[in-house]
């Protein structure tokens, strides 16, 4: 091959293939993979300690054209060109190890791979023409820290998917406009994709994935999902997609031991070999796998417009001895559980993220107390823009699940987020891992008869809106159903107008559209100055009382919650508020419409008569189960 042919100016460059073994390439998928073009197609691996790589595929009955890569230097990259290979084709990359053994290998950057159980490759077409210029231009709006973000959690296989079909799964585009119809409808501001990355077992929610620069086939091409996060995108819903760096399945024809060795993942257990997941945990101390898989997360939010990354499974990363007993974890260099390289790696991450894309934001799925996830990297925190507060959930739901009777005696859990809630920029998830597995709805969750059941729902979607943070909601929660969700089924669409069903529906709405509509509501969502407690020691009659404000310098309105918990009307409930002629109740979920039963909180008259250190009050009746939302009057 001379020097000036047509495949070497094809090749990957001396500087591409210097900034991928630096670590320093962000878009090796421009590099690695293939690229067709009118006449043929370049393939590009990388397999250091390969003796030797052939590309195989339709275009030469598999195998029947000897078309080998060649090595380019030594960066450990392989290189090719195929005439003919054209958009559409199947292949994998054949790789001889160094020990002689054969084993036909996935790409790990392709653009489209076949639907599994196949796991073969496509050359994929990728020409689309967006439309989303409008939404690109303002949406960093749209998730900064001050602005109303509602998160709907979509597993795009059971949402899409009615049993009437013929075909096992929904197309991307014949997804997007009912998708951003019920987004809106309901008043969520951006739909969060459980991973679409490729994955050969279903049953991972994505979650086990083999290619990282490729939306699984199940749904379509990667034309498809660009046309359905177009539509979303001008529909005004923004997509965050889930993305997991934290380990990847151990299948022969994905990364694990690609070129015979170990090469994107570490070599010992201890530290390479997931005890959860049974899956294999990137060396993240690797020059070539940071490259990898930071040039994924910029695929996702160059080629396919993403909006968001939300990173899986932080904890996991964070500490050396996750899910490990004594002697099965390597401690690091200091002796200490930390694992460093990952550290590293999620800051230079967040780095790279809002240094090329400050209009988008990440969000890290973190479960322990590690300090500063969501504080800047300059200050020694990780960089991530909000971080889920896993906290509160647990603490939450183990406080709704309490019968109302005893539900004094675990006042505190839902007193103390007040402590930390503003140490980071959090998201408040009820996510679709508390609705798996055995742990059954949310609905079936709450206790009581079918009347408190529904109402004590009320009351939990009621205090996640109103709690300082953003909202994230899985899919179906608007539905209320009975039964746990379930990968290969259908949600319940028949519960869209039923009964008590159809009022948390209404419920959820209002409560976006209130979200998005008081700023005292959420401009200061991540900030002390946007709460205070009006009430929060009446542990014996489970009553909550605190105050939402804009804290923005603006003359917004401050609003006032009150949260009754138990079954009983209370009657004459005195409330401290600031100064104004008269107070008026914005929202109850004890109103019919909602599915409650109607309990007036009363006419909310202005007493001079001092309370909650405040020199005038009202008093209030609150209904039973209920959350109910007090402003001022506006002239």
């Amino acid at each position: 091959m001379t020097s000036d042919s047509p495949a070497n100016k094809s090749a990957p460059t001396d500087v591409d293939l210097y900034l991928f073994n630096e670590g320093t390439h962000r878009r090796i998928h421009d590099m690695l993979g293939c690229h067709p073009d009118d006449s043929g197609a370049n393939f590009a691996v990388w397999a250091p300690n390969a003796r030797s790589v052939q590309v195989i595929g339709d275009f030469d009955d598999w195998g029947r054209g000897n078309h080998e890569l060649q090595p380019q230097g030594h960066s450990g990259v392989w290189f090719a060109r195929v005439e003919g290979a054209h958009a559409g084709q199947r292949y994998l990359f054949r790789v001889t190890s160094e020990h002689g053994s054969v084993i036909d290998k996935a790409d790990p950057v392709a653009a489209q791979s076949t639907e599994p159980p196949s796991t073969a490759s496509r050359i994929a077409d990728l020409d689309f023409e967006w439309q989303d210029q409008e939404w690109m231009e303002r949406r960093g709006r749209s998730i900064a820290l001050d602005a109303p973000i509602s998160i709907y959690e979509v597993h795009l296989g059971s949402w899409g998917r009615h049993v009437s079909s013929e075909t096992r799964f929904p197309n991307y585009r014949d997804l997007a406009h009912p998708l951003a119809d019920h987004a809106k409808a309901h008043g969520f501001t951006h739909i969060e994709l459980l991973p679409i990355t490729e994955h050969p077992f279903y049953g991972s929610w994505g979650y086990q994935t083999t290619g990282y620069f490729a939306p699984t086939s199940r749904f379509g091409t990667p034309t498809d999902l660009m046309a359905m996060i177009d539509t979303l995108h001008q529909r005004e819903i923004g997509v965050i997609i889930d993305w997991v760096p934290s380990h990847f399945p151990t299948d022969d024809h994905g990364l694990a031991t690609f070129d015979g060795t170990h090469l994107f993942e570490h070599e010992d257990p201890r530290q390479g070999f997931h005890p959860d997941w049974n899956s294999a945990i990137f060396n993240l101390g690797r020059s070539e796998v940071r490259s990898f898989l930071i040039s994924s997360a910029m695929c996702w939010l160059e080629r396919f417009h993403a909006d968001g990354i939300r990173v899986d499974a932080v904890a996991s990363m964070l500490y050396l001895d996750y899910s490990r007993n004594e002697g099965e974890w390597i401690p690091n260099e200091f002796g200490g559980r930390e694992n460093l390289e990952s550290i590293d790696f999620l800051r230079e991450f967040n780095e790279v993220v809002y240094a090329t894309h400050p209009s988008v934001a990440t969000f890290a799925e973190e479960s322990t107390a590690w300090p500063m996830v969501s504080r800047p990297t300059t200050m020694g925190g990780l960089g991530f823009g909000y971080k889920w507060d896993m906290g509160w959930m647990h603490d939450t739901l183990e406080y709704m699940q309490t019968e109302p009777v005893y539900r004094s005696w675990r006042h505190h859990e839902l007193t103390f987020r007040s402590v930390y809630a503003f140490s980071e920029n959090y998201t408040l998830p009820l996510s679709h891992d508390e609705v798996v597995h055995g742990k059954g709805s949310l609905l079936t969750k709450m206790p009581g008869d079918e009347w408190q059941k529904f109402a004590n729902l009320r009351l939990l979607y009621g205090l996640q809106w109103t709690t300082p943070g953003k909202k994230l909601m899985f899919m179906g929660g608007e539905l209320a159903p009975w039964t746990e969700w379930q990968h290969e089924g259908v949600l319940d669409w028949n519960l869209h107008d039923a009964p008590g069903h159809s009022g948390i529906r209404r419920w959820v709405s209002e409560l976006n559209r209130i979200y998005r509509s008081e700023p005292s509501m959420h401009r200061a969502d991540c900030r002390p100055e946007g709460f205070s407690w009006v009430e929060s020691d009446d542990a014996e009659r489970s009553v909550f009382v605190y105050a939402r404000h804009a804290a923005d310098g603006s003359d917004a309105r401050s609003v006032i919650v009150v949260v009754n918990a138990t079954p009983v009307v209370r009657h004459q409930y005195r409330i401290g508020v600031p100064s104004a002629p008269s107070w008026n109740c914005l929202v109850n979920s004890d109103s019919l419409e909602f599915g409650g039963s109607g309990v007036d909180v009363g006419g909310l008259e202005v007493y001079p008569v001092d309370s909650h250190g405040e020199f005038q009050s009202v008093l209030v009746t609150l209904p039973p189960l209920s959350v109910v939302v007090l402003a001022p009057e506006t002239t």
